[in-house]
C-alpha cells in the first residue's frame, strides 16, 4: 500500500533536484563537475605521505592497489549505476540485491565511516596549515585544542555550505579539487629540482621496491588501498547528475588514470626531496616542500602549498558530506529512520537533518578519537575506524554485483567488458582485497605506544557504529509494522 506523501518529505520516485522550488535554478552535476567530484574525493595528498613514509616499496603497492581494488570497484560502480542510475547508489543496490537489512546496513555504514573521516581528513589539513606561518605557528604542532577547534570550524563550514545548497557547496567541492592539484604539481616540482642539484634523498633499486610481507610491514596497505576509495560517491546523487548513464562511466575513467598518476608521481617527488625516515604522515608533503624549498631559496612557496593543502582537504570533507547526506535522505523515506531525516529545509530544499546529524556526530568523534592519546595515535585511530566502517558496504557492492548478473541486462545497462564471466571475477577479486583491508586496519602501527588501547577503540568504537545501525534498523522495522 503506497503512503500518502508527508509535507516537506520527498515523494518517492522524486530527487532531491526535481523537489527544489520551480523558481529557482536547479543545479545538477554535469561532466566537468563530476569529474573534479571525482578528483576531489578520490585523491587525497594525505596518502602520499603516508606512501612515502613507508618507502619506495609503496610505488608497487599503488599500482596493486589500482588493479586489486580501485579497477574492480569502478567497472562494477559502471555496471550498477547504470542497472539502477537512482539516488541512493550503494544503498539501492544492496537492497535490490539482499533485501531491506543489507541495503540499510550498507547505507549507515557507509553514512557513519564519515565520523572519524571527517576529524582525520580535518586532522591533516590542520597539521599543514600550519606551514602558512610556520616560524610563527610551529609551537601548535603537538597542541590538541588547536587540532580540535581547526576540525570544528572547518567541519561546520563545510556543513553550512551544503545546507545552503548544492549550487554553494559545489564551490568548495570544485576549489578542494583544484587546490588538490596545485600542491601535487609543486610536490613533484620540487622532488625534481632536488634530484637534480642534490640528487636522490632515497635509494631506488630492486631491493627497495620490493615490498615487505611482515605483518607489521603490511599494514600501511590498507591505508593506500582506502586511498583509492570514492568511486562510488557521485552515485549516490543518481537523480542529480545530467546523463549519469553517459557520463559516470568516462568520468571514472579519466579520474582513475589521474588518481593514480598523482599518487605514484607524488610519492615519487616526496622521496627525492626526503628519506621515508624523515617523512611523517601527518606533514610529510611539506617537510618535503619546505626542505627543498629552503635549500633553493624559494620559501615563498611553503605558505602557497600549505593554504592549498589545507583548503583541498576541507574541500574533500565537503565533497563527501553532500554526497552521504543522501543516504539517511533515502532512508528516511523508507522510514527506516525516523521522517524527519526525510524532511528537505523549507528554504534551501536539502537533506538539512543528515547534514546537521553529521556535523554534531563528527564533532563527538574529533574528541573521541583525541582521548587518552596523542594527535598522531588520534589520527592513526580515526584512519583505521575509518577503513573498516567504509569497506563494510563494499563487501555489498562486490556481492551484488556478482550476485545481480543472474539478472538480465537492460538496453542501457552498462556491461563490463568480456560480459558476466569477467564482471563476477572482478567482484570476487574486489571482495577478496575488501575482506583483507579490514583485517588488516584492526592491527596499530608499529610506533604505537598504547597498541591494546588503540585496538580497543578501533575495534569498539567501529562495533559500536555497526550495533547502533542494527538497533535503529529493527526499530524502525517495528514502528513501521505498528502504523
Amino acid at each position: 500500500m503506497t503512503e500518502p506523501t508527508t509535507p516537506g518529505l520527498l515523494s518517492p520516485g522524486l530527487s532531491i533536484a526535481e523537489a527544489e522550488d520551480p523558481r529557482r535554478p536547479k543545479r545538477v552535476l554535469g561532466f566537468r563537475d563530476l569529474l573534479l567530484f571525482y578528483v576531489v574525493t578520490g585523491i587525497s595528498l594525505r596518502w602520499i605521505a603516508t606512501a612515502a613514509s613507508a618507502g619506495p616499496s609503496s610505488i608497487i603497492i599503488w599500482i596493486g592497489a589500482w588493479l586489486a581494488f580501485y579497477t574492480p570497484l569502478a567497472l562494477s560502480v559502471i555496471e550498477l549505476s547504470s542497472r539502477y542510475p537512482n539516488e541512493g547508489g550503494i544503498y539501492v543496490w544492496s537492497k535490490v540485491a539482499f533485501g531491506d537489512f543489507a541495503g540499510f546496513i550498507s547505507a549507515w555504514t557507509y553514512w557513519t565511516c564519515n565520523l572519524p573521516y571527517f576529524p582525520a581528513v580535518l586532522y591533516f589539513a590542520a597539521s599543514n596549515a600550519l606551514y602558512i606561518r610556520h616560524d610563527q605557528w610551529a609551537h601548535y604542532q603537538n597542541n590538541t585544542s588547536y587540532y580540535v577547534l581547526f576540525s570544528l570550524i572547518a567541519l561546520g563550514a563545510a556543513t553550512w555550505m551544503n545546507v545552503v545548497g548544492l549550487d554553494v557547496g559545489t564551490w568548495l567541492h570544485n576549489l578542494g579539487a583544484l587546490a588538490m592539484w596545485i600542491p601535487a604539481i609543486i610536490v613533484v616540482l620540487m622532488g625534481a629540482i632536488a634530484y637534480r642539484q642534490f640528487g636522490s634523498a632515497t635509494v631506488f633499486s630492486g631491493h627497495t621496491m620490493v615490498p615487505s610481507t611482515q605483518i607489521k610491514d603490511m599494514v600501511f596497505w590498507s591505508v593506500l588501498i582506502y586511498a583509492f576509495a570514492g568511486s562510488e560517491t557521485a552515485s549516490l546523487m543518481g537523480d542529480e547528475i545530467k546523463n549519469a548513464r553517459r557520463v559516470i562511466p568516462w568520468a571514472l575513467f579519466i579520474a582513475g588514470i589521474t588518481v593514480a598518476f598523482c599518487y605514484i608521481v607524488g610519492t615519487i617527488g616526496v622521496l627525492l626531496a626526503l628519506p621515508p625516515s624523515e617523512v611523517g604522515n601527518l606533514q610529510g608533503l611539506m617537510q618535503a616542500i619546505s626542505s627543498t624549498a629552503h635549500k633553493i631559496h624559494w620559501e615563498a612557496v611553503i605558505p602557497f602549498a600549505a593554504f592549498l593543502i589545507a583548503l583541498s582537504n576541507v574541500g574533500a570533507a565537503g565533497a563527501y558530506l553532500a554526497a552521504v547526506a543522501r543516504l539517511p535522505f533515502v532512508a528516511g523515506i523508507d522510514r527506516f529512520l525516523p521522517p524527519v531525516f526525510g524532511a528537505l529545509h523549507p528554504r534551501w530544499k536539502t537533506p538539512w537533518m543528515g547534514l546537521l546529524t553529521q556535523f554534531l556526530f563528527g564533532a563527538l568523534f574529533i574528541f573521541l578519537g583525541q582521548a587518552g592519546t596523542s594527535i598522531k595515535g588520534a589520527y592513526d585511530v580515526l584512519v583505521s575506524m575509518g577503513v573498516i566502517t567504509y569497506f563494510i558496504p563494499y563487501l555489498y557492492v562486490f556481492a551484488a554485483m556478482y550476485k545481480l548478473q543472474r539478472e538480465p541486462a537492460g538496453p542501457g545497462v552498462i556491461r563490463v567488458p568480456g560480459g558476466k564471466p569477467v564482471a563476477r571475477i572482478a567482484a570476487v577479486v574486489g571482495f577478496v582485497t575488501t575482506t583483507f583491508t579490514i583485517a588488516i586496519s584492526v592491527i596499530p602501527p608499529a610506533d604505537e605506544p598504547n597498541k591494546p588501547l588503540a585496538v580497543i577503540k578501533i575495534v569498539g568504537l567501529s562495533g559500536l557504529l555497526v550495533v547502533i545501525g542494527v538497533v535503529i534498523y529493527w526499530m524502525g522495522k517495528r514502528r513501521a509494522g505498528r502504523s
